[in-house]
């Protein structure tokens, strides 16, 4: 049995962060295999199946998990740790936020810019935060840096579409554009992790890393909306704070 494959943060102590690829899981056709939205044509059995062993395979448990009704908006709120299996609870929002150790905090995504931020002061917290391209317009990186209320924070930008593959119209150009300067523009093409960078870097987030890999490009490793058609899974992305005591 494959175990799940991640690609791992360089998020500094107490913190772990995750971003999930598509291998490892039971999906099949072009869900294939670990997909973990419930949201999709996928077998549900298998997305709860994939989502149980991601959950294992980061030794966390997966009913302490709290997850997103995502709607591109910008709401981030505090987890309620709903678990992994009732997306009917899960509330309406972008981003999720903790500061209880080993309750893992998840976005799904399937080109959009998942964010993990991770607040390493005295009392840890770790936000959860999906990033497409109407939520970065409308400010969800800014309510994610305000719910963590520090400036002491570390910033992992993970695997999005890239500005190779994501070619928009005007009416979101020029939006981007106006809001993130004309180097997240090129020729019709909207870089959504440079817009990230600069949404961080305008609010003082000191450490930044990004993971560079274009989900539209890699079919392999990554689900693609744009690439698929509509017709894909969700990778996800899951941060937490190790046990503090050990």
């Amino acid at each position: 049995m494959t175990s799940p494959t991640t690609i791992s943060a360089k998020a500094p102590a107490p913190f772990r962060v995750e971003f999930t690829t598509r291998v490892g899981g039971v999906s099949s056709g072009p869900f294939e295999s670990l997909n973990l939205g419930l949201m999709t044509e996928d077998e549900p059995e298998a997305v709860l199946e994939n989502r149980k062993r991601l959950m294992s395979a980061l030794g966390v448990d997966a009913a302490r998990a709290s997850m997103c009704r995502q709607v591109h908006g910008a709401r981030v709120t505090d987890a309620e740790g709903a678990g992994i299996d009732t997306p009917r609870s899960h509330p309406e929002r972008d981003g999720v936020w903790t500061d209880r150790a080993l309750e893992p905090v998840v976005v799904l995504s399937a080109d959009c810019v998942p964010i993990a931020l991770c607040r390493n002061d005295p009392r840890p917290a770790v936000a959860a935060v999906h990033a497409g391209w109407r939520g970065l317009l409308a400010g969800v990186i800014e309510a994610a840096v305000d719910a963590l209320g520090s400036s002491r924070l570390h910033a992992s930008v993970g695997p999005a579409i890239g500005a190779c593959c994501y070619e928009v119209g005007s009416e979101v150009a020029d939006p981007f554009s106006a809001r993130f300067g004309r180097g997240v523009v090129h020729g019709g093409h909207v870089d959504l992790q440079a817009a990230a960078r600069c949404a961080l870097e305008e609010l003082g987030v000191p450490e930044i890393e990004t993971i560079s890999a274009c989900t539209a490009c890699d079919q392999t490793r990554f689900f693609s909306h744009r690439r698929d058609n509509g017709r894909t899974g969700r990778q996800g992305l899951v941060a937490f704070i190790e046990n503090l005591a050990s």
